[in-house]
């Protein structure tokens, strides 16, 4: 991972230390291997300081000729406003995406969205972070294919995009390595993974949340 995004200061001693401490904790963060995660361009324009994540969950050769297969993928990004933000009732922000194809079935289940939300929360209780002021939004959209392509099966995408304030520590500083954990279980979550054993001396693996039926080829 980067130290910190370009845009940001250019030097180092004008990026408040408490952003730098959070943006460095995300390295203490040990995922499991699915997890292919990248530094990636921030937004400029959403909070002083900013600094972003992309993930995506890689099932390996599983595609049709080998290839790795993504099952989900997401995006992670921590924003901070040393003076503090009304509406984050914080200095820190999380903001995320996570997105992937479901199995007809579910996708049709009128409980989707409910259940879709609880697999959030549920990840982050259960590595019990600290959180306020969670919002967001579930998507539920479906693709039916026609002429050249009416072999292919119907297919439903669910799309997570959540924001939630963490508890800051000590000094100000909010452990994100525990954030980008819980949010990587979300990704698995919907991307169909069966659940890890949780190392309790450790962060990482994927904690025990309510599964789903593997995803379907994309």
């Amino acid at each position: 991972m980067a130290a910190a995004h370009e845009h940001l200061a250019d030097s180092a001693d004008e990026t408040p230390i408490p952003f730098r401490q959070a943006v460095e904790a995300l390295r203490a963060a040990r995922l499991r291997p699915e997890i292919e995660i990248d530094p990636t361009p921030a937004p400029k324009r959403l909070a002083p300081f900013a600094y972003a994540l992309e993930a995506a969950v890689v099932e390996r050769g599983a595609g049709p000729d080998g290839e790795d297969r993504d099952l989900a993928d997401g995006r992670l990004v921590v924003l901070h406003n040393p003076a503090g933000d009304e509406t984050w009732q914080g200095t820190f922000r999380v903001v995320t995406l996570a997105r992937a194809e479901l199995e007809p079935e579910m996708g049709a289940d009128p409980l989707l969205p409910e259940v879709s939300w609880s697999w959030l929360t549920g990840a982050l209780d259960a590595r019990g972070v600290h959180y306020g002021a969670p919002s967001g939004t579930v998507t539920r959209a479906g693709s039916h294919y026609f002429g050249g392509l009416a072999a292919r099966e119907p297919a439903t995408q669910i799309e997570i995009r959540a924001s939630w304030t963490p508890a800051e520590g000590p000094g100000g500083v909010p452990d994100l390595a525990a954030h980008l954990s819980a949010w990587c279980d979300l990704l698995c979550q919907v991307a169909g993974l069966p659940p890890a054993p949780l190392d309790m001396t450790t962060r990482g693996g994927i904690v025990p949340l309510p599964q789903r039926r593997g995803a379907q080829p994309r």
